[in-house]
């Protein structure tokens, strides 16, 4: 059975750049998480062109295609840099991470530093890794993974949609399948870097329902971000129970 949970908050920004979406048809469930960047409206546009891109690919090609995420994300950047071009301006971008369960199989993948977090009878298993300076710091030794949250270059993305590619920039998981209690959390930067996976993993093990481990969560995000320039946050929770 699969449970979910969507939250979004503009923090103390003047606008909501992030979106979120959720799409299901005969079994199979979609889940996609971007956060706009540029300003000027540029990042919110492109964040909900990623959100469009993947509701048209589900509705078009839905239970059919077994290669759905590389379509999301090839269609999204066709789409941004469409935009780009008839808005002559190269500051539409976004990033990405979708979730897709159909059948017994779980795959993900993502672009940015819009994170998927997996975890398995509540125990974290995996993260997606940043497509940041930060985190190519951490993979070559230089930096502790505890901080990138903070780093002055944590915002300096090395991957996004609406940057020219000549090959895919996102990464695609391997298929897992279903087994036992899953749960995953698809969150932008503005939600991961306020709550630790410690804190993530701790109310996880004590929520009932998938709705009360989101409530827990985004608490603790506001209370975290209270005194601080909070950013957008947003954030989709996903149970499977065998």
């Amino acid at each position: 059975m699969i449970t979910y949970s969507l939250y979004s908050d503009i923090g103390n920004r003047e606008k909501n750049e992030d979106s979120i979406a959720e799409f299901h048809r005969d079994g199979r469930y979609v889940f996609a998480v971007a956060d706009g960047l540029g300003g000027h409206g540029k990042g919110e546009v492109a964040s909900a062109m990623a959100m469009e891109s993947a509701r048209k690919i589900f509705e078009n090609k839905g239970i059919q295609d077994t290669d759905i995420l590389s379509d999301i994300f090839e269609n999204a950047q066709t789409e941004i840099l469409g935009a780009q071009e008839h808005d002559r301006s190269n500051g539409m971008k976004t990033t990405l991470v979708v979730l897709d369960v159909c059948a017994d199989q779980i795959r993900w993948a993502h672009i940015g530093d819009s994170r998927l977090y997996y975890f398995h009878n509540n125990k974290l298993k995996e993260r997606t890794l940043d497509h940041s300076v930060p985190q190519m710091l951490v993979l070559a030794h230089k930096l502790k993974e505890k901080n990138i949250r903070g780093h002055e270059d944590r915002n300096k993305l090395l991957r996004v949609l609406g940057s020219p590619w000549e090959s895919k920039k996102y990464e695609c998981r391997e298929a897992i399948f279903l087994d036992g209690k899953q749960a995953f959390l698809l969150c932008t930067d503005g939600f991961w870097e306020l709550i630790d996976e410690k804190t993530m993993t701790k109310l996880l093990k004590k929520a009932k329902t998938v709705d009360e481990w989101m409530a827990s969560m985004s608490e603790v995000v506001k209370a975290n971000g209270r005194d601080v320039n909070m950013d957008n946050n947003s954030a989709i929770a996903v149970w499977s129970c065998m």
